[in-house]
């Protein structure tokens, strides 16, 4: 049964068991020309953030933290101690502006400005993680390149994310910000990385990695003849130099942005649902189901990763709705294992390609040659860390292309309220 699965996906151009090695020398490539404008054009887009995580920890200060990200919008205060030791407070959590409908440019920052309304004026200096591509300017704002993740607010693209703000929050009775820093997640989640002490480890160097909703990657690029030592945002998720299945292609056709994001979509949660759901309606039209089974699945509306992942973790429970339209139809065993194997090859393509753009950060890096001291790579998502068999995949993926084949060394860490820190070290940098 697994090589009529196997027979199935490669049918419609899925790859069964995605080369790891080759994924690392197409995004290594890929990395380069983005860095250095030359060769194909990039996918990725190598952003450049002029700056490295601080040498000393920020201490006595007070900082408004704005996360905007997925589909949450979060905002708070870190206030870091004397000895560095950050605490948060008047934490809220409401919608990202833009995802239940398209707004305007002044509708989008007035609505920013209406969710910071708890924050007015408590502290002079913002951190703002946007977790969006963007160019950085030298002042630590940050251009939007185009939004991901279905956020729909065209208007805002191209525009300065932080003196946009700045602008609303004065409108709104706020003093004039001194500062707001733009950071992409992925950086935030590197800087909370390297803020931590007492480890027991000296870090060569530091990864943020994200794997949620979205997916993207940021590292510290040594110096080369044309820049400086750095951190880098790859906007990984925009790697485009691999085949799409025609899953990926009838997924990609009901975005909001087709073309684009090609990895992203591959890989992050707001995705391999959908990815899974198409796949299996191919499955019920090529006859892999029973006649019940395929006839009960060919009426699915739609799949989240939620349920996928039900499904997944335990096949035969009822809290299921896929296994509740197996049970109910008559299914066989093999229906069982068929859905099965379908939803797993989703989900193991997502950590295939995670570990290979994880590797090339690593390899792009320069540094892990020394066990005692690894890369740390800062893991962040619900993804990476609740869906099937991703973690421990990735993990062992890495383990075998880096370390096994290369001699390179890591460590895959949480920290708490990465983003958050991160994000706040940004603001005071």
């Amino acid at each position: 049964m697994r090589k009529e699965i196997d027979a199935f996906l490669a049918m419609h151009n899925f790859p069964v068991r995605q080369n790891i090695n080759a994924v690392v020398d197409a995004v290594l490539y890929d990395m380069e020309s983005g860095l250095s404008g030359s060769g194909l054009s990039a996918g990725e887009e190598m952003i450049r953030t002029f700056s490295l995580p601080p040498k000393k920890k920020p201490a006595n200060e007070t900082v408004i933290v704005i996360d905007a990200g997925g589909t949450n919008f979060r905002s708070c205060l870190v206030t870091f101690d004397r000895n560095g030791v950050p605490a948060i407070s008047e934490l809220e959590k409401t919608a990202m502006p833009g995802i239940a409908k398209e707004l305007s440019k002044k509708e989008f920052f007035d609505q920013i400005a209406a969710n910071l309304e708890h924050l007015k004026n408590k502290a002079s200096k913002i951190g703002f993680c946007f977790s969006y591509p963007m160019q950085i300017t030298d002042d630590g704002d940050g251009i939007l390149n185009g939004f991901s993740k279905e956020v729909k607010a065209p208007e805002v693209v191209g525009c300065k994310i932080g003196q946009c703000l700045s602008d609303a929050l004065v409108e709104h009775g706020w003093n004039r910000p001194q500062k707001i820093s733009l950071i992409n997640d992925t950086v935030a989640a590197l800087l909370a990385g390297a803020s931590r002490s007492g480890t027991g480890f000296d870090y060569s160097s530091y990864i943020g990695f994200i794997l949620g909703t979205g997916m993207n990657i940021a590292y510290i690029q040594g110096a080369t003849d044309f820049m400086k030592s750095q951190i880098v945002v790859c906007e990984s998720g925009k790697f485009n130099k691999l085949t799409d299945s025609d899953f990926d292609r009838e997924l990609d056709s009901h975005t909001t942005a087709p073309g684009t994001f090609r990895l992203e979509k591959k890989c992050s949660g707001a995705y391999l649902g959908t990815v899974a759901f198409y796949a299996i309606k191919a499955a019920c039209k090529d006859g892999l189901f029973s006649n019940g089974v395929a006839t009960a699945l060919a009426l699915l509306q739609s799949l989240s990763l939620i349920e996928m992942d039900k499904f997944l973790h335990a096949p035969l429970c009822a809290d299921s709705e896929l296994e509740k339209i197996l049970s109910e139809n008559g299914a066989r065993e093999a229906d069982y294992r068929t859905l099965y194997y379908i939803c797993d090859a989703v989900v193991e393509r997502s950590a295939r390609l995670s570990a290979a753009i994880l590797a090339a950060a690593v390899i792009k890096s320069g540094q892990g040659s020394d066990p005692v001291h690894p890369v740390c790579i800062v893991c962040n998502g619900t993804t990476f860390y609740k869906t099937h068999a991703v973690r421990d995949r990735i993990a062992g993926y890495l383990e075998e292309v880096l370390t096994s084949q290369r001699g390179l060394y890591v460590h895959l860490v949480s920290v708490d309220d990465d983003i958050t820190v991160g994000t706040a070290i940004s603001g005071l940098v």
